[in-house]
């Protein structure tokens, strides 16, 4: 049996919102396996950032265990994020946003922009080495963000929701690029997700939140449908595709209700 990669043991996470306790996390157990690649859904509040975030390092679960098993003689970060938000710095050009980790890691100049001028070109950035962040769109800037976090080489990718504000047709070019450099480097990634498409068309595995407080509701084999090497448009215009859709989405549906009513 192979080791995970990823081992969460009865995660929890409550907050203090002024006098009262609010639980985001719930006893979340989970083992992601090395170079897979883990989508996250559920509604809207159920916790998905949060888990996120614990296992990132920048937050702290209230119980449980977080455990990342490291390759033997590894000295690579633990981990990458990738923001939905824009996270490049504005007053450095891309070549230099992409080669931030590097840098924060010790290597020289010279090294680091050999090390990501590959992941610039797989990203569809060169001839932008040297344009500032003002100079790109929105989804050249998530690109940076991309090749920023795979030329760190983490040991785990961690993705929340990073297409979520690009408009349609950016959104699939851009997913079928990161899958064409995942499939090349096979890290371990949790990604979150709203988007179910995105969640069927990108994972080995779906895990399905309910509402808060967050738990496993359910995790979704996809890879036995779809194997690797994959093709977006095929898996789209395939009949299980329709059934995984289907599938996901009804366990979804009862909890964006219950969501939606602990909110109103």
């Amino acid at each position: 049996m192979v080791e995970p990669k990823l081992r969460l043991r009865d995660l929890n996470r409550r907050f203090m919102l002024r006098d009262r306790a609010v639980d985001a996390l719930a006893g979340i157990s989970l083992d992601v396996a090395p170079g897979e690649f883990l989508s996250i859904v559920g509604p809207s509040g159920c916790g998905k950032t949060t888990m996120l975030r614990i296992v990132a390092g920048l937050e702290t679960a209230t119980s449980g265990t977080v455990e990342i098993m490291r390759e033997p003689g590894s000295t690579r970060p633990l981990n990458a994020m990738v923001f939905q938000q824009e996270s490049v710095f504005p007053w450095k050009n891309v070549r230099d946003n992409a080669a931030f980790g590097l840098k924060a890691r010790g290597f020289g100049k010279r090294e680091r922009y050999e090390m990501v001028q590959p992941i610039l070109d797989k990203v569809g950035l060169r001839g932008f080495e040297d344009a500032l962040p003002h100079q790109l769109s929105g989804g050249m800037k998530q690109r940076v963000a991309i090749a920023r976090a795979f030329a760190n080489d983490p040991e785990i990718m961690l993705m929340d929701e990073p297409f979520a504000a690009l408009d349609e047709q950016t959104k699939l070019i851009l997913q079928a690029e990161l899958l064409r450099i995942w499939e090349e480097s096979r890290k371990t990634v949790m990604y979150v997700t709203h988007s179910i498409d995105e969640a069927i068309t990108l994972s080995d595995r779906v895990l399905v939140m309910s509402a808060r407080p967050g738990r496993v509701k359910e995790i979704i084999d996809i890879k036995s449908a779809f194997p690797r090497p994959r093709d977006i448009a095929a898996v789209k215009s395939s009949p299980k595709y329709g059934e995984f859709f289907g599938r996901i989405w009804s366990l979804l549906r009862d909890e964006v209700m219950a969501a939606s009513l602990v909110s109103a």
